[in-house]
């Protein structure tokens, strides 16, 4: 199993830098052709049907952070106000109920599998807190962060709280194989972290490194999760192959769009800065795609937009390019794979959930 887990978190980068090359000298026009993702088929909605597994859900998550110290709760409890779209823990439950069907035609959610739902909730917000401190935010979810509020000091205890209950309750499950697939989340997690802070001269392995920091920081705890889902609900390694990839591409996918947002979403409506990754010296997809028709954006990004009036530039150069739009159809390359993968299974209305989750993922707008 330990194999299991290695072999699919490994990555092709050689083969994705190649897909990032031919997408650059991909027509507009192929470009739209391909850009429709709504099918005229209906499907489940999935936070409609994954609504009654997260009854509840924040309550529970609560309950796993069961302290005494005043202050300490308070600050655990700020995030988890009922108020997030749970759009992890709703992935894991429907992931979970598309396994079940396919394997004994099971409808209902294991009470180890939902444990899963808000174990990936509880790690996703701790990585938030600790991430706010890193890059000295502001705001988060349209409030101020924790580390506006208390100092980073406590908000980065807060954070080891919070992923310590949800070690706690991972224990809990009983399962070995369980807690090794998810206990790889928190590894990707903070090495992620130190890949953001780094960065790539060459331009080839400057965008795989973007694509293996994306899939660390946010891709590995939804394929991961829905993996760990899947070993509870069938013990067919091709089923798990398949949660795990469905996650992956998905997980990538989001991040992508949300890199996307970076640049075409007013502060307002993220409930955070706009052009946040730029100020904090990062460049994504759309930079990377602008980096081939403006090539003296090169200089920016290997002094991490360092230089007065670099941000504006850069965020110019981005919106002249079609930075914005490659980085969207590649996020649609990442959904369609996923829906390859999880259409593998038995048909269910979770699994039509699923891949109507993947069109949800490409139209947000926040």
């Amino acid at each position: 199993m330990c194999h299991f887990t290695q072999r699919s978190s490994t990555f092709s980068f050689p083969k994705i830098c190649n897909i990032f090359w031919r997408f650059h000298h991909t027509t507009t026009s192929h470009l739209c052709s391909c850009s429709k993702t709504i099918s005229d088929e209906k499907y489940q909605d999935p936070f409609q049907l994954g609504r009654k597994d997260l009854k509840n859900l924040y309550e529970d998550i609560k309950k796993e952070l069961l302290v005494s110290a005043a202050e300490l709760k308070e600050m655990c409890d700020y995030y988890f106000d009922g108020k997030g779209k749970a759009f992890r823990p709703m992935i894991v439950v429907l992931m979970a109920r598309a396994c079940n069907i396919h394997h004994n035609n099971s409808k209902e959610v294991q009470a180890s599998q939902r444990s899963v739902a808000i174990i990936a909730e509880m790690i996703h917000t701790a990585s938030l807190v600790h991430d706010d401190v890193i890059d000295d935010a502001n705001s988060r979810r349209g409030k101020r962060t924790l580390n506006q509020i208390w100092g980073e000091r406590k908000a980065v205890l807060a954070g080891d709280f919070i992923l310590s209950a949800a070690s706690v309750a991972l224990a809990r499950i009983g399962n070995t194989t369980i807690i090794s697939v998810l206990t790889q989340v928190i590894e990707d997690l903070v090495r992620g972290e130190f890949l953001q802070l780094g960065s790539k001269e060459n331009e080839n392995e400057r965008f795989a490194h973007y694509l293996e920091k994306t899939f660390k920081k946010t891709a590995s705890l939804i394929a991961n999760s829905c993996k760990a889902v899947s070993i509870l609900g069938c013990p067919d390694p091709k089923v798990h192959e398949i949660a795990y990839q469905y996650g992956k591409n998905v997980g990538i996918a989001f991040q992508l769009i949300d890199d996307v947002l970076d640049f075409t979403s007013c502060a307002d409506h993220l409930g955070k800065p706009a052009a946040a990754d730029l100020k904090l010296g990062l460049a994504t997809g759309p930079v990377l795609f602008a980096c081939r028709q403006f090539p003296e954006m090169n200089a920016m990004i290997m002094r991490r937009f360092s230089k007065p009036g670099d941000v504006e530039r850069a965020r110019k150069y981005v919106l002249q390019s079609d930075g914005v739009q490659q980085t969207t159809y590649l996020a649609q390359r990442y959904c369609h794979a996923a829906t390859r993968e999880i259409r593998k299974l038995r048909p269910s209305p979770e699994r039509e959930a699923l891949v109507h989750l993947t069109e949800m993922v490409l139209m947000r707008d926040k």
